[in-house]
């Protein structure tokens, strides 16, 4: 998700159907995903103002 490759996301929701992963679950990674995502924006965010103050 983070990475947001479509073939990546096709193959692994695939496999997780598979090992019976449910609907919930799928919506638990894809906040945890979210958060992850934003974690590092907001850490190469407060670089830019770092770099942009010097």
């Amino acid at each position: 998700m983070t990475t947001q490759c479509a073939y990546c996301i096709d193959v692994h929701i695939k496999g997780a159907k598979q090992a019976g992963v449910s609907e919930e679950e799928l919506a638990e990674l894809i906040s945890i995903s979210a958060s992850v995502k934003a974690g590092a924006t907001m850490v190469h965010g407060l670089l830019a103002m770092r770099l942009f103050e010097q």
